[in-house]
């Protein structure tokens, strides 16, 4: 019984490792979020593009948004994690430390949430991200499945929806308030901002200048 058990655990664990192998070259058709808006009856709108596809100031404004140690961590960033733990003691306010890949192995393999639990199978699908694509690759998956609406995933669905427009002719602002909506994208819309949104678009144009040549070494050139 505990080798059939055992054999089981090993398959299941194989399964994302071999899927985030493949997913280096090829493009996912699909994440459990997306089956989840569609089970709940939205049309899904999902279109993948290449990341030399996307205006370079998306994911720019990405890095100034969620993660401006993205081009230098592996996968977890440990000084962020350190600083909302060290936070979280002088306040008792707890804040996200995900990095981008953090996301990327949610939005790939995991459930949508919070909890322990989760984030302890989040970590290791994180470190195995970073070991296996380059930083380009990781940006370019973020990029093509991050949801930006009710059935709207990817940059370019994004940019079709909301600004009826390629990707890759997306504006610095535009980019910034589509980085501004992503922790709540279907209740904030990036081509009706609210006062909120427009603050928080600022803040990340003005983040976007401040990046270093370190911060911004992974990323497509202007």
């Amino acid at each position: 019984m505990l080798t059939v058990l055992g054999r089981a655990l090993l398959v299941l664990a194989a399964i994302p490792l071999l899927l985030t192998l493949a997913y280096r070259w090829i493009d996912p058709p699909a994440t459990p979020l997306m089956a989840i808006r569609w089970f709940g009856g939205a049309a899904i709108d999902h279109r993948p593009v290449p990341l030399d596809a996307v205006a370079p100031a998306l994911p720019r404004a990405i890095v100034a948004s969620e993660d401006n140690r993205f081009c230098s961590h592996h996968g977890i960033d440990f000084a962020a994690v350190q600083e909302a733990l060290e936070e979280h003691e002088e306040t008792g306010r707890l804040r996200g430390a995900s990095t981008v890949t953090m996301q990327v192995a949610r939005n790939l393999f995991l459930w949508p949430g919070g909890g322990w639990f989760r984030k302890a199978l989040e970590a290791p699908l994180a470190l195995a991200i970073d070991a296996l694509w380059p930083k380009r690759r990781v940006m370019e998956v973020y990029l093509g499945i991050a949801e930006w609406g009710d059935g709207i995933f990817g940059a370019e669905a994004a940019a079709r929806h909301h600004f009826r427009k390629p990707a890759a002719r997306l504006t610095r602002t535009e980019a910034a308030r589509l980085a501004a909506v992503l922790p709540n994208p279907r209740r904030w819309n990036a081509a009706q901002p609210t006062a909120y949104i427009q603050r928080r678009t600022a803040t990340i144009d003005r983040r976007t200048d401040q990046l270093g040549p370190d911060a911004v070494a992974c990323l497509p050139a202007r």
